[in-house]
């Protein structure tokens, strides 16, 4: 894994809001950059954009990569790499990295890989779009309860 410096993104408006893009060209499992934020030691936590880390580690994200959308065909991926100490505990340190060759303008998403139980629709409009934002195992899940209702 090649560590890069986080340049060559930009957050742009979307039709769900604010996503982050590609200012130039990435190579396949590629370094984009780290996920900085605030971390947080409460199982409990949660929002719109918090990352789990490991155990009941979260990070609250700063942008750029706060804005991060779901795709059901992602082009990224977030990796745990090294880690970082506070205090007398160490965390585990968040990267984005590349899953293919991304062109610039492209926008750079990630699968959120949600558990069925707090899965929403989703408008991500990929070809393999699972209708939902949930992890690929759980989609079975959704429509047994589907079924059921």
């Amino acid at each position: 894994m090649k560590e890069i410096d986080g340049g060559g993104v930009e957050v742009r408006d979307t039709i769900l809001g604010r996503g982050l893009f590609a200012c130039r060209p990435f190579g396949p499992e590629q370094v984009i950059g780290e996920v900085l934020g605030e971390l947080i030691d409460d199982p409990d936590y949660g929002s719109d954009y918090c990352m789990d880390l490991h155990g009941d580690a979260k990070l609250e994200p700063e942008a750029p990569f706060r804005f991060l959308n779901h795709s059901c065909e992602p082009n990224c991926e977030l990796v745990l790499w090294k880690s970082r100490k506070r205090g007398r505990r160490r965390y585990p340190r968040m990267w984005l990295q590349s899953l293919r060759a991304i062109l610039p303008g492209e926008e750079l998403t990630i699968d959120y890989a949600w558990p069925a139980e707090v899965a929403i629709p989703c408008r991500c409009q990929s070809p393999q779009c699972r209708g939902w934002i949930v992890h690929l195992d759980e989609v079975q899940n959704l429509i047994a309860v589907a079924v059921e209702a």
